[in-house]
Parts: C-alpha cells; sequence; structure tokens
C-alpha cells in the first residue's frame, strides 16, 4: 500500500503548493507539450524531408553533368559553362589530385548526412563537404577519375533557412503567452487572497467591513456569500447582545427589590431576630451569587461584543491587572517582559481575561506571577500561581461552562469559558501547564 502511493508522494513533493503556482503549471504544461510536438514535427518530419529532397536535387545535377561530359567530352567547357549560369553550380575538375579522406564535420545535423547520402549513393564514393568555404556557398570536394572534382554549390540550394529563427520564434511565442497567463491568474489569486485575508481577519474579530467582489464569477459569488454571511453574524451578536443586556437588567431589578426588602424586613424581639438573622444572611448571600452568576452568564453570551482590535501595550496592561489584584488582596510576586510588546486586541475583552485568570489564581492560591515574552510570530503571556492546581485528566473539562474548579473553595462559573472564547475570537489559545510556583500555570498565546 505505501509503495503504491509512493509516486503520489513524489509528485505532491514536487507540485508547488500555492494555487497560482498550481494554474501557471496547468497552463506551462499543454504549452510546453504542444511546442515540443510542434518541434519535433519540424525536426523530425519536415526538416529532414525537405533537407533530403534539397541533397539529392544538388547531387542530381552533379551526376546529369557528369553523364553529360562522359558522353561528349568535346562539350565539357560548354556544359560546365551552362552549369555554372543554369544550375548555379561552380564546377573545377582537378586532374591528378589525390582525394583524401577528412572526417565528417556534421554541423547541421540532417543537412550534412542526407547530402552525404546522396553522393555516396550516385557516385559511390565518399565526399568531404566544407560548410564554412564562404558565407553564401558550400565546397564540395569529390573524387573523379584520377583527379578530384571541387563543386561551389550555393548555400540556399541545400540550407532550409534560418533554424534558429524558428526556435526563437517557438521560445519566445511561449514565454509571451505564459507571461500573460501569469499576469491573468495573478487577478484571480489576488482576489482569492483578498477573500482569504478577510476570513482570516474576521474570524480574529478585526471587521473590516464587506469586501470588493473581484476577480472570475465564481471568486465574486464566494466574496458576496462571504459578506451575506458577515452581515448575518454581526446583526445575530447584536441582537443577542441587545437581549441579553435587557434581560440582565430585568432579572438585576427584582433581586435589588429582594436585597433592599431583606436589609429593611422588621425584627421584633431579640429572640426572634437572634433565630432570623442566619436565614436573612443566606437570602443576601443567595442573591449575590444569582447576580454573579447573571454578570457572568451575560460577559459570557456578550463575548467580545462590539468592541474593535486597536494596537495595545499588554506589559502596560499587566502593571494594571497586577494592580487590580493587589488591591483585592492577591500578592504578585513579579512581571517578568524582556521588552513591551504591542498586538491588536480588543483592550476591555484582554483585560477581563486577564483579571478572570488573576482573580482564580487569588482565590485558589493568593501569590502569582506574571511574565511576557515574543515566541516567533505569537505573543505569549503566562500566568503562574502557587494554588492547588488542576489535575492533568481534568484541564479539557474546566472550560466547560459551569464546571466545578478544583480548590478548597471550589466553585462554578465561566471564568475559563470566557477566557478561551475571547482568546479564540484574537486568533489565540488557552493552555493550561503545571506551574513552577507548585500550582497552575495558564499560557495564553496571541498572534502578533
Amino acid at each position: 500500500m505505501q509503495l503504491a502511493r509512493l509516486p503520489e508522494r513524489l509528485i505532491r513533493r514536487v507540485l508547488p503548493r500555492s494555487f497560482q503556482g498550481r494554474s501557471l503549471l496547468i497552463v506551462l504544461m499543454p504549452l510546453l507539450i504542444t511546442q515540443i510536438v510542434a518541434l519535433q514535427l519540424f525536426y523530425g518530419n519536415y526538416l529532414s524531408v525537405v533537407s533530403r529532397r534539397l541533397a539529392d536535387s544538388v547531387v542530381a545535377d552533379l551526376a546529369l553533368i557528369r553523364d553529360s561530359v562522359e558522353h561528349q567530352p568535346a562539350a565539357k567547357d560548354w556544359l560546365i559553362n551552362q552549369a555554372r549560369w543554369r544550375m548555379q553550380l561552380n564546377i573545377t575538375f582537378h586532374p591528378g589530385r589525390k582525394f583524401t579522406p577528412r572526417d565528417a564535420s556534421f554541423v547541421l545535423g540532417p543537412m550534412d548526412e542526407d547530402l552525404t547520402s546522396a553522393v555516396r549513393r550516385v557516385f559511390d564514393a565518399p565526399c568531404h563537404i566544407d560548410w564554412n568555404a564562404t558565407r553564401q556557398s558550400v565546397r564540395l570536394e569529390i573524387p573523379f577519375g584520377d583527379g578530384v572534382l571541387d563543386v561551389i554549390v550555393p548555400r540556399k540550394r541545400l540550407d532550409v533557412g534560418p533554424i534558429w529563427l524558428f526556435v526563437a520564434w517557438e521560445v519566445g511565442s511561449a514565454i509571451l503567452l505564459f507571461i500573460v497567463a501569469g499576469l491573468f491568474v495573478g487577478r484571480q489569486v489576488r482576489a482569492v487572497r483578498r477573500l482569504a485575508k478577510a476570513a482570516e481577519n474576521f474570524g480574529l474579530g478585526r471587521d473590516d467591513g464587506p469586501i470588493q467582489p473581484q476577480g472570475a464569477l465564481e471568486i465574486r459569488k464566494a466574496a458576496l456569500a462571504f459578506n451575506r454571511m458577515q452581515a448575518r453574524v454581526n446583526r445575530f451578536v447584536t441582537q443577542r447582545t441587545a437581549v441579553l443586556a435587557g434581560v440582565s437588567h430585568d432579572l438585576r431589578t427584582p433581586l435589588t427589590r429582594l436585597r433592599l426588602t431583606l436589609a429593611m424586613m422588621p425584627v421584633e424581639g431579640a429572640v426572634e431576630a437572634q433565630e432570623l438573622r442566619p436565614d436573612i444572611d443566606d437570602m443576601v448571600a443567595d442573591i449575590a451569587e444569582m447576580e454573579r452568576l447573571i454578570g457572568s452568564y451575560l460577559s459570557f453570551a456578550r463575548g467580545e461584543g462590539e468592541e474593535e482590535p486597536v494596537p495595545t501595550d499588554l506589559l502596560s496592561m499587566l502593571h494594571d491587572v497586577a494592580a487590580a489584584t493587589t488591591r483585592a488582596g492577591g500578592e504578585v510576586l513579579a512581571i517578568h517582559a524582556e521588552q513591551s510588546l504591542v498586538a491588536p486586541v480588543r483592550p476591555d475583552a484582554m483585560r477581563r481575561v486577564l483579571i478572570n485568570l488573576a482573580e482564580n489564581a487569588r482565590r485558589h492560591g493568593g501569590r502569582m506571577t506574571f511574565s511576557l515574552r515574543q515566541t516567533g510570530r505569537m505573543i505569549e503571556i503566562t500566568i503562574d500561581d502557587d494554588g492547588p492546581g488542576i489535575a492533568q485528566s481534568r484541564r479539557k473539562d474546566v472550560f466547560r461552562a459551569f464546571s466545578s474548579t478544583s480548590g478548597p473553595e471550589g466553585g462554578s462559573g465561566l471564568g475559563l469559558t470566557i477566557a478561551r472564547d475571547i482568546m479564540a475570537a484574537h486568533g489565540g489559545s488557552v493552555m493550561l501547564r503545571n506551574s513552577p510556583l507548585g500550582g497552575l500555570r495558564v499560557m495564553l498565546k496571541l498572534p502578533r
């Protein structure tokens, strides 16, 4: 099974990963195949046939002059002049010269081979071809009788033309078409990248508004669908926040009346007051707990709300949260930061996350440390406490809404759930680890 998938893996490694690269490859491969087929047809068929016919024509003319001279020796000079005038062949016979065979230097490929083969077939003798005799002619030496036949042939009778011109036209047209295809594909890819960037920003809570549909019809439809989805999500969040704000107000009003009624309730007699006071205090505590739960649920449902991300100094925010935690009774041992880091976040939402985590550390431990650092393209914010911590098997469960947390005070609520949702809205994450202080380490990761 693995051997069968080996070619597929090799192809995946070779193929480009980007949409633009693969689109250009789809255009380039048929273009190259077409050019290769055209070159093969030209060199393998047309050029070979034309070269063979030209060589046969020149050798046939030479054979005709040879046969005519053998039958009419007295008309030798007249026949040679006629060949020079009519056939453009400058023929000179060198009697007594010895033909010295030399290694053939095939300069023009099939033309050399076709001319040599034609001479051997007609004259039954070797020959020597000098393609560099002059710029406009080719010298051909053939053993004839007791001497050597020296023939100057015009190059145009043997050469089909500048081959490089055809090759340059093929390569130039391929490059031009590839550049034009690259420009068109680049426009389509830019539209896809804009859509991907808008979707990523919207997922990070950075609402840049509707995007302008551009590119091909399918990409425009995708952009319009994204704009409609974005509008529906924003409308849903706004309506949910407004409804929950109204519910919170409606619930807090009767709770406030109950708290006021309990505070003003007349108690007659010392014995009755002694007996009712614990019940009244319990009811007041229950009302306070209900108000806290309503506030937590409203914060959870509202999430980041309509707040827009802005560049925020995270180190300054950590100092503010540490000061608030100290005023609430916690002890911040240190704030570790190599430098001040700025990131686009929703300040109120991020401050809510840090305050919730610091409050958990204060309630379950009391002492804590903050740290801030940058790792690659991410920013890490770490909160360590000296509390009892959370068991490894329960760390996933504590992110569920109203899940009980460990510690002597126990408790239930939405603190970690709110932190996880707000961090996810920023494109980040929340992780729980063991703290060097002996308690729990909460690690927040944000994109820079």
